[in-house]
């Protein structure tokens, strides 16, 4: 139970241990200049010989705390007395609210008993431990040759990552080096994690951690590295379709662009677009907001970009083109029933007037589909964002108290 908090919260301790510590390990952790304590860590960590655990709480992210170091590394410390590891063997991990002190002592007092509950077997434990506001735990995984790449993510708001993402955990068997896992693993987050959007705000506590145990050869290093950003891209999409209040996914195609960061910062204008996010939650198909979106970007970004070659559509439905919109009723009708077709489920408020989202997972995984073709050259890029909804406002109107 967290000391500060006002209301009743139980917090969850999850510790991954592996059989044998390992040298091959990599990391990426959040641009936000107000890191958690964790971050500040695990960046001190990537310099240690090996790793060989990782411990994670929950409800608490241990952000500009008052001596949040140093009980983030008594943690990590009383942990690897327990396992045998040296303390720089452990990464902390913690998410939750920000500004909140760690219940340290309580932490320690239960470590023993998560040392005594490891087990070998399925992943769904640890996913289901260290989400918040998740609806569901997040679990994927890719078979390479005889091995395998499992990752597991939590997230669902306060969610537009900079270089990485929530809290994300790979772990391989395949026997993959320090550099090569270092070279891999900003790539496969650049073109996942990097290229979605809930709410535009980069967490303080972003991770994404990749272990190899190296127990299987691989003499396909760019197998591995297609699996791990396959892996990467289906965890992220899928912390979306979770994303606080989400009702539909919006995944924005960007083809002939002049680079590939114009088409990612254009996809990112639309899927954070306040007004057009509210448009897509109650299925109005006001494309007058997209075209506004982009413009925004385009214009605050002084990009020499003629948009009189702008081609866009959504679920197929042209738009836009030539510098003029393409509408009439007929399409009207077929966009408001893609938008339909794309819910991931309806509003309904409670008894009690509150707005509540399922807590089952999401009967589908279809999208709003939107392409946007800039005529202007050959890059491109895909972004997936999220609706925003009554039930993310309920739900970030009340988070701590």
């Amino acid at each position: 139970m967290p000391r500060e908090a006002p209301k009743p919260a139980r917090m969850t301790l999850t510790l991954v241990a592996l059989d044998q510590p390992t040298a091959n390990f990599a990391a990426v952790f959040t641009r936000n200049a107000f890191p958690g304590a964790p971050i500040l860590v695990g960046r001190q960590r990537l310099g240690a010989p090996s790793l060989g655990a990782i411990v994670i709480n929950n409800k608490i992210s241990n952000v500009c705390a008052p001596g949040g170091v140093e009980t983030a590394e008594r943690v990590a410390g009383e942990v690897g007395r327990l396992l045998g590891l040296d303390s720089t063997a452990v990464l902390p991990s913690s998410t939750g609210v920000i500004g909140w002190g760690l219940p340290v002592d309580a932490m320690i007092s239960a470590l023993p008993q998560a040392v005594a509950a490891l087990t070998p077997g399925s992943a769904l434990p640890m996913a289901e431990g260290i989400v918040t506001t998740d609806l569901y735990p997040k679990v994927r995984r890719a078979v390479v040759g005889n091995g395998s790449l499992i990752g597991i993510a939590k997230g669902a708001g306060m969610v537009e990552p900079n270089l990485a993402t929530m809290l994300v955990y790979l772990f391989t068997d395949l026997a993959i080096g320090r550099d090569s896992l270092r070279r891999m693993l900003p790539r496969a987050v650049a073109t996942s994690f990097n290229t979605i959007s809930v709410d535009s705000d980069t967490s303080t506590s972003d991770t994404v951690a990749l272990l190899s145990t190296g127990r299987v050869p691989c003499e396909d290093h760019d197998a591995f590295e297609q699996a791990l950003t396959t892996v990467c891209r289906d965890l992220a999409e899928d912390v979306v379709r979770n994303g606080e209040g989400v009702r539909h996914v919006i995944r924005v195609v960007l083809t002939g662009s002049p680079s590939v960061e114009i088409a990612r910062g254009i996809g990112k204008a639309i899927v954070n677009a306040p007004l057009f996010k509210c448009a897509i939650a109650g299925n109005d198909p006001n494309v007058g907001r997209l075209v506004q979106a982009i413009g925004k970007y385009v214009g605050a970004q002084s990009l020499a970009l003629d948009l009189s070659r702008l081609r866009a559509s959504i679920g197929g439905i042209e738009i836009f083109a030539d510098g003029v919109f393409r509408l009439n009723p007929e399409k009207e009708a077929a966009l408001v029933s893609h938008l339909r077709w794309a819910e991931l489920y309806a509003s309904a408020p409670s008894k009690d007037g509150v707005f509540a989202a399922p807590i089952d997972f999401p009967p589908h995984e279809r999208c709003v589909q939107i392409e946007i073709d800039l005529g202007a050259g050959p890059h491109g890029a895909t972004v997936h964002g999220g609706d925003l909804t009554h039930e993310y406002v309920s739900e970030n109107a009340d988070y701590r108290s």
